[in-house]
């Protein structure tokens, strides 16, 4: 028989089983986040990126550019077998590639050729391999990180050896009931892993705070129709931010009843 535990801090109400079987579940000021253990992990699958754009140059041109990746053992394009069963917005078009320049949101591709406008100076890219409804997949094989300079060199530095975290979602608006019951969050780590004792990441949903110890996709609920606000935070093991470029990252969602008048 599970054992439940419930206890209230800070107006924020923890529901918790044993911990073998239990996921995360947690209410602040109304809102509802929920973790989900997926089983649908893709071991195997395998992102990487043709490094012929950047042989011989030290430097990429700047205005259109086309970074061109190979897709092993994963299929863009198809449906994520549980896509049906999670109650959340999905993409039709299905799985699909994360291009996230920046830390800005991400730019989706059903294609292993994605096209971005690169501005002079230093960049940050973090691509990775996503279900149909847009959560990352978490190995070390399905991502790539990298940083170079465009047009001019710049004197700006990113340590793609430091503990990072990048925002992926949610993104944009959420429209009629299917989409706006349950909203994605999930992020992405790099060189680091989250636990009781160590890393956190801190979430920031319209004033609420969720404190998360396992790398794993959440869902909210109980989202206000209009604008939501989302912060994402990587604490160190005093649960203080990290001063990493990046870190902390907001965005603003928009949850409709139906599609916004045209």
């Amino acid at each position: 028989m599970k054992k439940i535990i419930s206890f209230i801090a800070l107006g924020l109400i923890v529901l918790a089983a044993d911990a073998q079987t239990a996921n995360y579940t947690a209410e602040n000021k109304g809102i509802k986040v929920t973790g989900y253990d997926n089983p649908k992990t893709f071991p195997d699958a395998k992102l990487e990126l043709d490094q012929a754009l950047f042989t011989g140059k030290e430097l990429l041109d700047t205005g259109s550019t086309t970074f061109k990746f190979k897709v092993l053992n994963y299929e863009l394009g198809a449906q994520t077998p549980d896509a049906g069963t999670l109650s959340c917005a999905n993409s039709a078009k299905g799985q699909h590639i994360h291009f996230i320049l920046d830390n800005q949101p991400y730019q989706a591709s059903y294609s292993p050729d994605i096209t971005t406008r690169l501005k002079p100076g230093h960049h940050v890219l973090l691509a990775f391999l996503s279900r149909s409804y847009h959560e990352s997949i978490k190995t070390h094989s399905a991502y790539i990180l990298k940083e170079f300079d465009a047009g001019r060199k710049s004197p700006d530095q990113y340590d793609t050896k430091a503990p990072h975290i990048f925002f992926s979602r949610p993104k944009g608006e959420y429209v009629g009931d299917k989409e706006i019951k349950k909203v994605l969050l999930d992020f992405y780590l790099v060189n680091c892993s989250l636990s009781e004792k160590g890393f956190k990441v801190r979430a920031t949903i319209n004033g609420a705070e969720f404190i998360f110890t396992k790398w794993e996709p959440y869902f909210i609920e109980g989202l206000p129709l209009g604008d939501s606000k989302i912060k994402l935070e990587l604490l160190d093991k005093n649960d203080k931010p990290l001063t990493t470029e990046y870190n902390g990252a907001e965005r603003t969602i928009k949850l409709l009843a139906e599609p916004a008048a045209k």
